[in-house]
């Protein structure tokens, strides 16, 4: 059976706010809870999905996910991998985010043996130009991390050794101290909680298993970034302690600001100075964009702050939707440097605006109509 439309689940809509989503999660769960629905087995599987679409659409990455590829973008079962190709330049979704559902952050012990732990994730800056953004590109990077030991393969001890069960823990990393009635558990004094202990240290590693190094990494920006996303590269972040497995790598993005454009959300938006006379009888002038230079026609008595619209100019964004407009905002430049006829023919065509009381500008004339209803209202 197809699974449902998330959003239909809660019934929210699709731009709706976490606080929302939050909200519709709590009315669902409150109705269909099984403590109020005793052997309801209708009731328990609509809580199930509500539950699980709660978890997506309250994780902002797991909600991108599903935005864009819909179930099969967040469902482990379906391999997460969206359009592949087609959607990031020949990388899968997972190579670009990583795997939205597994765990994070969750660093700790494995089983068996020595206690192993996770290594620490790792936060990488890196500032894209607009047009790189936007178009996507591959960059290299340089990560100063921890990395594991070639020597001893991570375990730190000698080559030709290996480490040893501590005999106080007995493996465990904890020994359990008796004071009275309590019973306290601490970290082993010993192994210092890894459960074994390095008699014959590597000469590399110095027994520690890891070697600093700076890492050179080739990473895929998907077009349609933007300042504050962030591309998880799995497994990339510093290595484990005994062997754990390492962390993941965050390359969080910013945008520098552009000579021209600036984005909002899938739009851009650009200055255009045109000059007085284009203003009042209207012309045609080049207009830049990210793909090229485009015709825009300025009709007759344009003012400044009029906003031209050329569709499918802007932007397209990584979260998926249409592709975003440019708006073009008029700026009417006032000539400067003017010689004396320049002048004078500009003093004659204030007189002849004058002699139409107004009515060749209706900012002015309105203006003064407004000052002059001001005063008689207040019978000054």
């Amino acid at each position: 059976m197809a699974k449902r439309d998330y959003y239909e689940v809660l019934g929210v809509a699709r731009n709706a706010s976490e606080a929302d989503v939050k909200k519709a999660y709590r009315r669902a769960a409150q109705k269909y809870h099984p403590d109020r629905n005793p052997d309801d087995a209708d009731a328990l599987a609509k809580f199930k999905e509500a539950k699980e679409a709660y978890e997506i659409l309250s994780d902002a990455q797991k909600r991108a996910a599903y935005d864009q590829f819909g179930h099969a973008g967040v469902d482990a079962s379906m391999g997460g991998a969206g359009p592949g190709a087609g959607g990031f330049g020949g990388g899968s979704f997972s190579d670009i985010f990583g795997d939205v559902f597994g765990d994070i952050f969750g660093a700790g012990r494995a089983g068996g043996g020595a206690n192993v732990y996770r290594g620490a994730d790792l936060r990488y800056n890196l500032e894209l130009s607009l047009e790189e953004a936007v178009a996507g590109t591959t960059v290299k990077i340089r990560v100063p991390t921890h990395v594991t030991c070639k020597t001893c393969h991570g375990s730190g001890a000698k080559k030709g050794t290996s480490p040893v069960t501590c005999t106080t823990c007995g493996g465990r990393g904890q020994v359990r101290i008796q004071q009275g009635f309590f019973s306290l558990q601490q970290t082993c004094p010993q192994c210092h909680g890894k459960g074994n202990v390095i008699k014959d240290p590597c000469g590399t590693c110095h027994g520690q298993g890891r070697v600093k190094e700076q890492k050179t990494l080739s990473v895929k920006i998907p077009a349609g970034v933007d300042s504050g996303d962030r591309i998880r590269l799995a497994g990339e972040g510093e290595a484990g302690e005994n062997g754990g497995p390492p962390g993941d790598l965050y390359v969080q993005i910013k945008v520098r600001p552009h000579a021209i454009f600036t984005r909002e959300d899938s739009d851009l938006y650009c200055e255009v100075p045109i000059s007085f006379t284009t203003a009042v009888l209207g012309g045609e002038l080049d207009v830049p964009t990210l793909e090229g230079r485009v015709k825009l026609k300025i009709p007759p008595e344009t003012q400044t702050g009029k906003l031209f619209r050329l569709r499918g100019k802007g932007v397209k964004s990584v979260h998926g939707g249409a592709v975003g407009d440019l708006l073009c905002r008029i700026e009417v430049e006032t000539p400067v440097n003017l010689n004396r006829k320049q002048k004078e023919l500009l003093e004659e065509f204030e007189r002849s605006m004058e002699e139409g009381k107004g009515k060749h500008s209706p900012r002015t004339s309105n203006w003064f109509d407004g000052v002059k209803k001001f005063f008689e209202d207040m019978k000054f």
